[in-house]
């Protein structure tokens, strides 16, 4: 995702420098191993800097990798740039099918038993959507319902499920 983050305002010196005003977008942990991202004639041109230094909370001076000239560097005064933002983790969506192949712990409220198996198969239905588990050589379908996922671990690729008592027939 790219956010607006700057404007690119006037020369800055005589070997190609700039002047920057940085919106409040703009992140405090720049550096100068990611693009600035302007458009150019409908394309996006990365602008990858040589130098960089902050002036104050909302200005900078840049130089660029390829725009080495007043002559060159006036192309892109007044132009807005970008930045690549990542997104938080909180924000990050993903769909349950997703889970597909994910490890399951599933345990039942009441017993102790917790048994492994895979998640191998979600149906997806606005009334009752399921996820098909294998556990102990058979096919299970539990319900894909938030309140039944405990925990999702993405990197690890696995799933804890807590279901009600007899929905998988623990004993």
């Amino acid at each position: 995702m790219t956010v607006p983050a700057g404007r690119i305002n006037k020369l800055f010196g005589t070997e190609g420098g700039v002047m920057l005003s940085l919106y409040p977008a703009f992140p405090d942990d720049f550096t100068t191993d990611t693009p600035l991202l302007v458009t150019i004639d409908a394309l996006e041109v990365p602008l990858w800097c040589e130098r960089f230094e902050r002036r104050g909370q909302s200005g900078a001076t840049a130089a660029f990798a390829d725009f080495d000239t007043e002559r060159r560097v006036q192309e892109l005064l007044g132009l807005e740039f970008r930045i690549g933002m990542e997104e938080d983790d909180e924000d990050d969506e993903f769909y349950l099918e997703d889970l597909i192949g994910f490890t399951v712990e599933a345990e039942e409220t009441g017993t102790p038993e917790v048994l492994i198996g895979t998640v191998t198969d979600y149906y997806d239905s606005d009334a009752n959507p399921l996820f098909e588990l294998e556990i102990g050589g058979r096919q299970v379908l539990v319900p894909a319902a938030e309140e039944f996922i405990a925990h999702i671990d993405f990197e690890g690729r696995r799933m804890h499920l807590v279901l009600p008592e007899g929905l998988i027939g623990l004993e």
